[in-house]
């Protein structure tokens, strides 16, 4: 990124990150939103690839792509562990200057606080807030977040509450439930950034507003991937939420004298087919399956070929490299399978880093990719049944249903949180193992530009289409002026 010239003014800004935003689904039922892409200049952005939360995000606030600043996907198979991990949080993973650094060097005063948004732990923000929980040596988690400095999360907690951890992620998300309204955790976040801005005045506030994220892959964006753009109505609940809550925060920051951007990451679109990449490689010997207790785990470190799966794009691995060809050649015989990535392919789009896969797979757009190895659902590792995003070996977006074949799924519920308070062990295992579940998922490029991520405000070139390392850009000029 470019330098700016010393001396120059600078205009307050927080960047609104409405998870899963498009074109399409500004209208009738987001009347804010609709109203202020018409006061501002607005852009679709060609999306980052892969299209997910922290390849996305890093390419906004770096201006590069994997093959600098590393960020594959969300997560992926460290070489060196022989360990396939994902959502990790810390900040040194990101291997290219942030643009609050850049501009920090040049601009006195500069401040930044990144609230939610992902690799937020060691971040070099001046303020930074994350879901973290905690995990006593008893084997408990403990739902709670990480803020720095320290002493702004007892303050957030004091006026805000618990954060409402399970409306986060999982089968409460986006729903009503015991934990709350379907959008308390966005909403935490939402008065969290207002608290911030009371008391910090950050130039650069950064907050992340994920409720659309949740129902978008529950029920998909339309009716079916087929439907030629119905809008589904069990998602209309949802735009109007979200427009309520980014409608509060446009009138707060404008009281303030901050400025708004709104953007998104990506764009969710409707499916029907989940790929199982895994079991098709256990069919022809490539994994390696460790027994435990009775149930399946995957050994990565000790298989031939396998897939890290990330909603529409797997990164795959192959430990065998004479098996290069045909594993080639069994990716382009799956249904669903879009397009494979080479090394070649990988250097042309900027995925070029040692942490992608040896190739690197994009569904078709009604088609994503699931984690799944096990042949029968009786051997499944527990954690499968579980919301467990660190123990997975891949995305699992079914942990946002409850299993419908548990009789009086929330009774169950009840009677394993009972269990946790009286100190017993227990697994909350609850979700399903039906990946036709999903309805709406991201990670390739929609064909369609309604359906890309959306960048809305100033700084934004008028009616452009951008490139996902051009948002670094975008902020910087806002704060410009």
């Amino acid at each position: 990124m470019r330098l700016v010239p010393q001396g120059r003014a600078v205009q307050r800004t927080a960047v609104l990150n409405v998870v899963g935003l498009t074109r399409s689904l500004i209208g009738e039922h987001t009347p804010r939103l609709r109203a202020f892409q018409q006061r501002h200049p607005a852009a679709v952005i060609d999306p980052a690839l892969p299209a997910v939360t922290c390849t996305a995000q890093s390419d906004y606030l770096t201006g590069r792509r994997p093959t600098d600043h590393g960020i594959v996907g969300n997560g992926w198979y460290h070489r060196e562990l022989a360990e396939i991990q994902f959502w990790k949080q810390s900040n040194h993973l990101v291997g290219a200057p942030k643009i609050w650094d850049e501009l920090r060097a040049v601009i006195p005063h500069f401040t930044c606080a990144k609230l939610f948004w992902w690799y937020n732990m060691y971040s070099t923000a001046d303020w930074s807030v994350t879901p973290r929980p905690m995990y006593p040596a008893d084997g408990r988690k403990l739902f709670d977040i990480y803020a720095w400095p320290y002493d702004l999360r007892p303050a957030l907690k004091q006026k805000l509450g618990e954060f409402p951890f399970a409306g986060f992620w999982g089968p409460a998300a986006g729903v009503k439930s015991p934990q709350g309204t379907p959008d308390c955790a966005t909403r935490w976040i939402a008065e969290s950034a207002k608290l911030v801005e009371e008391w910090h005045s950050p130039t650069l506030n950064l907050v992340y507003l994920p409720h659309l994220d949740y129902n978008l892959q529950r029920h998909g964006p339309t009716l079916s991937s087929s439907s030629g753009g119905q809008l589904n109505p069990k998602i209309i609940p949802d735009l109007k939420a979200i427009d309520d809550l980014v409608g509060d925060l446009l009138d707060y920051f404008d009281r303030r004298g901050v400025q708004v951007i709104v953007l998104s990451e990506y764009g969710i679109t409707s499916v029907d087919t989940p790929i199982h990449l895994n079991r098709e490689f256990r069919k022809r010997g490539w994994l390696t399956i460790k027994e435990e207790l009775g149930l399946e785990l995957l050994d990565a470190g000790n298989s031939k070929v396998f897939a890290v799966a990330d909603h529409q794009v797997a990164h795959v691995y192959v430990n065998d490299r004479k098996l290069m060809s045909e594993v080639e050649a069994v990716l382009e015989a799956t249904p669903g399978v879009a397009e494979i990535w080479d090394f070649p392919m990988k250097i042309q789009n900027g995925l070029a880093h040692p942490r992608a896969g040896d190739l690197v797979v994009f569904a078709q757009e009604n088609a994503w990719f699931t984690y799944y190895y096990w042949m029968n659902d009786q051997r499944a590792p527990d954690f499968a049944r579980c919301v467990d995003i660190h123990r997975k070996p891949g995305y699992d977006p079914v942990e946002l249903f409850l299993d419908p074949n548990i009789p009086l799924a929330k009774v169950r519920i009840a009677w394993r949180l009972l269990q946790k308070r009286l100190g017993f062990r227990m697994l909350m295992d609850v979700i399903p193992l039906d990946a036709t579940l999903v309805r709406g998922s991201h990670g390739t490029r929609p064909a369609s530009q309604d359906d890309w991520p959306v960048v809305i405000g100033p700084g934004v070139p008028l009616n452009a289409s951008l490139g996902s390392t051009e948002v670094a850009g975008v902020i910087r000029h806002a704060l410009l002026g």
